[in-house]
């Protein structure tokens, strides 16, 4: 990846092209495949069909490059293989691969382009093609935006199905038969006579083989694995406490590492004094970081407890110093920094012209993610090489940066990408890689693994920023007439991209998404993004902007039907233009029992949001007690154009409800002195196990673009409880977190 910078400038600059109505580049070139990663140096006996099918002595591996953090794409990808390939999912061993340019994301780009999901049109199309492109110049090998399975389902598909012809082709060879009379069943092909030929013997000869330019794909009532209750590749290891983290690598003589860095991000270091640390047990070194100090020890909690007693005299933060003057930093975009208005139908101001019907301001917070497992690292020079073992999204990225610390080649820094203890986008980022290069450096040819405190994972996140939204109203006859919605924010991308050296340009759809790309055509509707400056550093966050504006926008619309004097599911379902959005709502309303009475003191809240192209409704059923709000169902519905596993389609749904409704209710990072005042999970609060009310989900699969599910389920969560309890009380939030507000029990 040397040479990022130029690359990602003419990247952009091709896209920009494209869309504007010619691409000034060969697209001939950018289609055609890598060069598989696996096909050098292989060892006698193993061969490499496609960049993800190896075979050798002792079995089939399936290489799974997008990253396992908990939702399991290692599972996912292995079964999109597995199914083509005829291979059993429990017979396989997967692998996450050398970081390479073949495994670049086709959809990540497309994420971010100024187009709502329901447009099919010629320009839009063209955009996401390009997109593809683009994503395949810059190697943007990224696990993210809900983007694992629409990538992976043709193309892993793909690799299966050829890897398999390759293998009937050797075996028709050997035999004399022709190609059309066998069959592949279990890991072996099968002649008419009942004679099996193993993959494993077949691999040698099928590796030397040209991969055919055309295969057959299975038709979906063929399918064995997919479309299937599955169990996960890694349940087994997780369950006996046996699965390898980040946090759990070992190798003989390792150091043992933490940092420790400026809680005021930015502020830099004035004076330390480590001489108390470095004379305690175990210490081997201190020594100095760009923004903090770093200790190098016999093992972590004697790493830790030094790195408290290092004296450091800290810079103050150049950003403003406390949560009210962040939030005042927001508020002033309104005014002056408008980034887009990528909605803008009818006549907004004349609708509005004699006043408003609902007016409102509505503010979310900033919030950390949090991970289980804090960030860590395992780096290793020796021989002149470094080897790193980390847990990341960005696994290109993070060869880059190895490779600029070190100064060696990129040859000579080798990643073994591991699974992770959670992220929630918090490993997009590779400050912690940074980290553990310099520590690995200065321990001269030890290894080192760094293990971040869980007080310096909060201190030192890159938060989902803060936003403030201002939406208006007006409704006639008895329906929504027009909406009005301005949301401030900082900008996501340029922030996070910026660390990574890869430029952006144009309008951060990520401000408004998941507020001006609702299917729903009210007559007068607009909807507009303001940039406020960048202080905090922020990053994405599961489900990115539609978290926070589908808050705004799904309460604004709660309270425009309320105005109305309409039914919540009824009006939207008249407002909605996109049939599959239609059925969700339709479905959810079925699941829910809507329209019946919930009962006394008892209240139904309902959000919808079309996020990553997923249209996801919640209904959330709430009884006000002497006590306080008590949650006592979640119906929600999702449509993913196909569904592939739905055991995890429906663990996922679960679990992005219950991450959406404890943020709502208690999740916040605040400010003082530059500083997050949050430390540790007893004050920045979770929903446990005993206060997570029941969830019934259904999946939807109607046969349109096959889509990822990890963030939409999310969105919905926070408007549908806020909209239950109006229903149930009468009272309106509009500030997160709602504790704030009202008890819960």
């Amino acid at each position: 990846m040397a040479g990022m910078g130029k690359i990602a400038r003419r990247g952009f600059l091709i896209g920009a092209a494209t869309v504007a109505g010619g691409l000034a580049l060969g697209v001939y070139s950018l289609r055609q495949p890598y060069s598989s990663p696996l096909s050098k140096d292989l060892p006698a006996g193993m061969a490499a069909l496609t960049p993800y099918v190896v075979i050798d002595r002792t079995g089939v591996t399936l290489i799974t490059p997008r990253a396992e953090m908990g939702q399991g794409a290692t599972s996912i990808q292995a079964a999109l293989l597995a199914e083509e390939l005829d291979i059993p999912l429990d017979a396989v061993r997967t692998d996450p691969g050398i970081p390479a340019p073949a495994y670049y994301n086709a959809r990540i780009v497309a994420e971010g382009l100024p187009f709502a999901a329901t447009d099919t049109g010629w320009l839009a199309e063209t955009a996401r093609e390009t997109g593809a492109m683009v994503g395949k110049l810059m190697s943007l090998q990224i696990t993210g935006g809900s983007t694992t399975v629409p990538d992976a389902y043709d193309r892993l598909r793909m690799a299966g199905a050829t890897a398999r012809a390759m293998l009937v082709t050797a075996a028709a060879r050997r035999l004399g038969l022709d190609e059309a009379a066998l069959r592949t069943e279990a890991g072996a092909v099968i002649a008419p006579d009942g004679t099996r030929l193993s993959y494993v013997e077949l691999a040698p000869a099928a590796g030397r083989l040209l991969e055919p330019r055309k295969v057959a794909l299975k038709d979906p009532s063929d399918w064995r694995i997919l479309g299937k209750p599955m169990q996960r590749l890694d349940i087994v290891a997780k369950s006996t406490g046996t699965a390898r983290y980040g946090i759990d690598q070992t190798a003989p003589g390792m150091l043992f590492a933490t940092v420790r860095t400026n809680p005021a991000r930015g502020g830099g270091v004035l004076h330390v004094d480590a001489s108390r640390a470095e004379s305690m047990r175990g210490v081997v070194k201190v020594m100095r970081l760009p923004d903090g100090i770093g200790v190098l020890a016999d093992n972590t909690w004697r790493a830790f407890q030094a790195a408290k007693e290092v004296e450091i005299e800290w810079g103050p933060a150049p950003s403003p110093a406390n949560t009210e003057a962040l939030f005042d930093s927001i508020a002033g975009a309104f005014e002056t920094r408008r980034d887009s208005r990528l909605k803008n139908e009818g006549d907004v101001e004349a609708a509005l012209a004699g006043g408003a019907d609902v007016e409102a301001e509505y503010r979310v917070p900033f919030l950390a993610h949090a991970p289980l497992e804090p960030m860590t690292a395992f780096a290793w020079f020796r021989n002149g090489m470094l080897e790193l073992r980390a847990g990341t999204q960005i696994p290109r990225f993070v060869i880059d940066t190895a490779q600029r610390l070190s100064g060696l080649h990129e040859d000579l820094v080798g990643l073994y990408a591991l699974p992770m203890g959670g992220s929630f986008g918090r490993r997009l980022e590779d400050d912690f890689i940074d980290q553990a290069v310099r520590l690995a450096w200065a321990a001269e040819g030890r290894p080192v693994r760094l293990t971040w405190s869980r007080e310096e994972d909060m201190a030192r996140d890159f938060p989902r920023p803060a936003a403030i939204a201002r939406g208006r109203g007006r409704v006639e006859g008895g329906q929504v007439a027009a909406l009005d919605l301005a949301i401030a924010a900082p900008s996501v991308s340029a922030s996070q991209m910026g660390r990574l050296g890869v430029p952006t340009m144009g309008p951060d759809t990520a401000i408004v998404a998941g507020a001006w790309d609702q299917p729903f055509a009210i007559p007068s509707c607009r909807v507009t993004g303001h940039r406020a400056p960048e202080t905090v550093p922020v990053s994405s966050w599961r489900s990115v902007g539609a978290s926070a504006n589908a808050f705004f926008h799904e309460s604004l619309m709660d309270e425009l039907i309320h105005a109305a004097g309409a039914d919540p599911l009824a009006e939207r379902l008249r407002l909605c233009t996109h049939a599959p959005s239609a059925r969700v709502l339709e479905a959810v309303g079925q699941l829910s029992g809507w329209g019946t009475d919930p009962g006394p003191g008892r209240g139904r809240g309902l959000a919808f949001c079309l996020s990553f192209g997923v249209p996801c409704a919640e209904v959330v059923e709430v009884t006000a007690t002497a006590e306080g709000i008590r949650i006592d169902r979640v119906l929600a519905v999702a449509e993913v154009g196909r569904v592939l596993d739905p055991v995890n389609i429906e663990n996922q749904i679960q679990g992005g409800v219950i991450w959406g409704l404890g943020h709502a209710i208690w999740g916040e990072l605040t400010h003082a002195e530059g500083r997050v005042e949050q430390a540790n999970f007893d004050s920045y609060r979770a929903m446990r196990i005993d206060e997570c009310p029941e969830i019934v989900v259904q999946a939807l699969g109607s046969g349109g673009p096959v889509r990822g599910i990890g963030e939409p389920p999310v969105p919905p969560a926070a408007p549908a409880l806020a909209n239950a309890i109006f229903a149930a009380t009468g009272q309106r939030l509009r500030s997160l977190p709602l504790a704030r507000s009202v008890r819960f029990v």
